[in-house]
């Protein structure tokens, strides 16, 4: 216990000492944030004042943030980037592959720090993981290695599952490459991927219409904008169908989806501020690889598998992170 409280103290001395310098030298930093969803959710919720109080800086004071929520919208994102750099930011920190393309297309030499955008390099958004090149560096994502994981998971819940729909928005880049890894990873598995692409909220009653039609035996949903607004009918849909589901990350399990594997969203916000702090420092996002994803969270609703009168195996329930009863 006394090891704990001195290891809280020694933090808070280091986190004192770094907002006296900040404020010693007079600096205000002007961050942009820019989420493709509402106004309190991603890099636009408290947890990125927090990320960077922890480093020193305090709100209002030595930093500033800009905050952009395009809502949906997602038209709006050139010129939520085109007022950033108006306002002379010191670096844009994006979530989502809309948000972060429009920044790099929009956002001249100011430094880009990009999270929840697919695989940057693979998109083109940044040239290397060690040598991201230009303005833009960030977290990248694994989507190969988590998209075979899943598929796994649901193989081990439901050893039967052949056919698994994927639902993803098909005109979003990094999302279509997450959709592909998952087709490339089903036959090792010994499973199909039946491609159910969206582009708008309608779509989704087509979707629904081609599964009660041709009935899989499971769904992938691929978090991405379009699809993360309209997850209550997606999850509600497998509830009603008794489909087995696996999502993304951990919430979408608490809002009632069977099980979840993916990325901690909070670690991943946690390192884009990491980043953004040794840029405003003065580090070039050209000489800042790209990071992965070192926290996992697997969730497991077990009022969801009763729902659709399904057993979770044991071996399931012990390796998860996180039990809903």
């Amino acid at each position: 216990m006394r090891l704990l409280r001195d290891i809280i103290a020694a933090a808070t001395a280091v986190a004192l000492l770094q907002a006296g310098a900040l404020a010693q030298s007079g600096k205000v930093y002007r961050v942009g944030l820019v989420g493709v969803g509402a106004p309190d959710t991603g890099p636009l919720g408290p947890g990125m004042v927090r990320d960077f109080t922890q480093r020193g800086y305090v709100d209002g004071q030595t930093i500033v943030f800009e905050r952009r929520a395009a809502q949906g919208k997602l038209d709006r994102l050139p010129g939520f980037i085109d007022e950033l750099v108006a306002k002379h930011v010191d670096v844009i920190v994006t979530a989502g592959y809309p948000a972060a393309i429009a920044a790099k297309e929009r956002a001249g030499n100011t430094p880009i720090v990009v999270t929840f955008s697919g695989d940057p390099v693979a998109t083109g958004l940044a040239a290397s993981l060690a040598h991201p090149g230009g303005n833009v560096t960030g977290v990248s994502e694994i989507a190969t290695e988590l998209s075979a994981k899943r598929l796994a998971l649901l193989k081990e819940a439901v050893p039967s599952i052949k056919a698994v729909a994927v639902l993803w928005d098909a005109d979003d880049l990094g999302m279509s490459l997450r959709y592909r890894a998952a087709e490339v990873e089903a036959p090792r598995l010994g499973m199909v991927i039946v491609p159910l692409g969206v582009r708008a909220p309608d779509d989704f009653d087509t979707a629904f219409a081609e599964m009660t039609k041709t009935p899989p035996d499971g769904i992938l949903m691929v978090n991405d904008i379009l699809t993360n607004l309209n997850r209550q009918r997606v999850i509600q849909y497998a509830e009603d169908h008794r489909l087995p589901a696996i999502y993304e990350y951990a919430r979408l399990a608490h809002d009632g989806g069977l099980m979840a594997y993916g990325p901690d969203e909070n670690a991943i916000f946690d390192r884009a501020a990491g980043l953004a702090d040794r840029i405003l420092k003065g580090a070039r996002p050209a000489d800042l690889p790209l990071e992965l994803p070192t926290r996992f969270q697997f969730a497991v609703n077990l009022k969801a598998a009763k729902a659709i009168g399904l057993t979770i195996p044991e071996a399931i329930i012990l390796r998860a992170d996180d039990v809903i009863e």
